[in-house]
């Protein structure tokens, strides 16, 4: 948790403004690709792609 909130503190002191969409689209896939592991929802998530 510790590199969660320095990277945070350095996204806000470098006004890194522009990686928060990045980082945002990147857990929507994590936890697309978690959602989809092992679930009945499976084959729903690969016709999208």
């Amino acid at each position: 948790m510790s590199f969660i909130k320095e990277f945070w503190d350095f996204l806000i002191s470098r006004k890194k403004y522009w990686l928060f969409p990045i980082l945002i689209v990147l857990a929507l896939f994590g936890g697309l690709i978690l959602l989809s592991q092992g679930t009945a929802v499976a084959p729903f998530i690969y016709t999208i792609f």
